[in-house]
């Protein structure tokens, strides 16, 4: 996430009907008109911290970051692409410039399903130069990441055409998903139908916050949490500071996860979701200590699922 300016559980919420758009939103088909999706596989949090542990190798190696410009941002993507390659996605890398740097995006799309109506799934993949930015945002690139691998290794086939995404600048101020916004046509920009955003989803003090931007999008997450027995908040620390800022303005419906950042956990977030009170929900946040060690599995895992559960509900 930028600067600021100052275990799926087995009684998961069984996907109820396929979502269509509607007026702009994702919003739910009438009843008995389309029939029920495919449910969605649990995702291995082993899988997304398998990923964490070769960009924390990477940062390692370069530097100690994975920062815009730097060849540990390069090598994670490097890293990405060649995963989704070999799972069958059909990539490609947008280069842009950036205070002098240059910068890219790696965009990959999943054959088949209408192509007239995108769903797309984006995470941040750079670090700030200060450290290798495990949490902030390996975690939800490597979440998005094992979703894209479960989508290959289940041979899932929605009615959707899916695409998925990992930004380069964000941390200068979503440059990169900036960047592809304005680079798509009025067209093709009007094709996508949703986008989720996923910046930091394993905060080791953590909290389970929705966007409340898209009322469809927003209630696919509460339905998912409200089956684990988890309750959420509606997520305002992020607001404008991460990769759907653009998509929202472009008058894209837009939805994601986030388990906090620098604010600080209150008594009675500490009572609803555990953890300490009078903490940040990460205090590593955007410093050399965000690494592979600063990740809370429980959330990984819960939000890791999650993605997958609005995955295949709302591309079915």
């Amino acid at each position: 996430m930028k600067l600021s300016v100052s275990g799926r559980a087995a009684t998961a919420v069984t996907v109820s009907a396929v979502m269509l758009l509607t007026g702009g939103s994702i919003a739910g088909a009438a009843p008995g008109s389309a029939p029920t999706a495919a449910a969605a596989p649990d995702i291995p949090v082993a899988g997304v911290k398998a990923h964490l542990a070769q960009l924390q190798s990477i940062a390692t190696a370069n530097n100690g970051n994975r920062a815009h410009g730097s060849a540990g941002y390069k090598a994670s993507i490097d890293y990405v692409k060649a995963k989704l390659d070999a799972a069958g996605f059909t990539t490609a890398v947008q280069q842009f410039t950036s205070s002098g740097r240059t910068g890219y995006n790696l965009v990959a799309d999943w054959p088949g399903g209408d192509t007239g109506r995108v769903v797309m799934v984006g995470s941040h993949l750079d670090s700030v130069s200060a450290g290798p930015g495990i949490n902030d945002n390996g975690s939800g690139s490597a979440a998005i990441l094992e979703t894209a691998l479960a989508v290959s290794r289940t041979g899932y086939h929605p009615a959707r055409h899916l695409r998925f995404a990992w930004w380069g600048a964000e941390e200068l101020g979503m440059v990169g998903s900036r960047y592809y916004v304005n680079n798509l046509s009025p067209s093709d920009r009007s094709k996508i139908s949703g986008y989720l955003n996923f910046d930091m989803i394993g905060s080791p003090n953590p909290g389970y916050f929705v966007y409340d931007d898209d009322p469809a999008i927003e209630k696919t997450f509460q339905n998912y949490f409200t089956g684990l027995g988890v309750a959420t908040e509606p997520e305002t620390e992020g607001d404008g500071r991460s990769d759907h800022a653009p998509f929202k303005n472009a008058g894209v419906p837009v939805g994601g996860l986030f388990s906090g950042a620098d604010y600080i956990k209150t008594a009675a977030q500490a009572t609803k979701w555990g953890g300490t009170s009078g903490q940040a929900f990460d205090r590593c946040y955007h410093r050399s200590c965000d690494t592979a060690s600063n990740i809370n599995d429980t959330a990984l895992n819960r939000n890791s699922d999650a993605i997958a559960y609005a995955v295949w509900e709302l591309a079915s």
